[in-house]
């Protein structure tokens, strides 16, 4: 599977996306800022990463929070995980939110979140009367117990 990767211009220097260790299953993004970002605590917060990206038809790329900026910091993603489906070719933005209860301060070139590339599928759609029965039936949250 081949992910290609443009640049935005004016943030050319930003390193590319890339997997921090052999084993990791996302890749970290970088914030793709002129200045400074302070995010005030349960302010949010668009950031851009930089680049635009292909994917190939059936992928999605998910970006989820980073677990030590969400640990140490209580910085984390909005809508996580945000999809970036398979068409979409502008410049991918994340939108971060300080639940946290000190200030966050964002940096040009800082490890802000990462991204998963996953492939999917789409379903045929057909409308029904009935579905089939599960043991599970209808219990839903909680009904498993602790």
């Amino acid at each position: 599977m081949l992910l290609k990767i443009k640049k935005v211009k004016g943030f050319e220097d930003l390193p590319t996306p890339k997997f921090m260790t052999s084993g990791a299953a996302g890749m970290d993004l970088f914030a793709a800022i002129d200045g400074d970002i302070t995010i005030k605590p349960f302010e949010r917060h668009k950031v851009p990463i930089g680049i635009c990206i292909e994917l190939p038809k059936g992928y999605e790329a998910q970006i989820r929070p980073r677990s030590g900026l969400a640990a140490n910091y209580g910085i984390t993603l909005l809508n996580s995980p945000g999809t970036v489906d398979w068409d979409y070719r502008g410049e991918i933005n994340i939108i971060l939110i300080n639940l946290g209860t000190e200030n966050f301060i964002i940096k040009k070139g800082d490890r802000i979140a990462q991204m998963v590339i996953n492939k999917i599928e789409t379903p045929i759609i057909e409308l029904v009367e009935e579905i089939s029965e599960s043991q599970r039936g209808t219990g839903g949250f909680g009904s498993t117990g602790l």
